[in-house]
């Protein structure tokens, strides 16, 4: 189970690359485009830098929606490999049943 503290520092990283999303794409599109001149691309550059760190969507970890634990997610049911396999051992999961071979 992961801290509170680091749940909540990642909701919070969440929150600022929501707000900061349009205009980085703006500025990401500007920077790629070929036919900037330089002058435009070297000021979109650096208003990219200026902004926080945590506004950039990498910066964002998938956690475990029970438990928050950061290893070993699964991003179709969106909870960690443990409580995965949980969860299709009690059922509670349509269509997921455990292999034999």
């Amino acid at each position: 189970m992961a801290t509170t503290a680091k749940i909540a520092a990642n909701e919070r990283r969440k929150v600022v690359v929501a707000r900061y999303a349009e205009r980085r794409r703006e500025l990401k599109r500007l920077i790629a485009a070929p036919g900037t001149p330089a002058e435009a691309r070297a000021a979109a550059e650096r208003e990219l830098r200026r902004q926080p760190r945590d506004a950039s969507a990498t910066r964002v970890r998938n956690r475990d929606s029970t438990d928050g634990r950061p290893r070993g997610y699964v991003g179709r049911f969106g909870v960690s490999r443990v409580t995965l396999r949980g969860l299709a051992h009690a059922g509670m999961l349509p269509g997921v049943t455990k292999s034999s071979w």
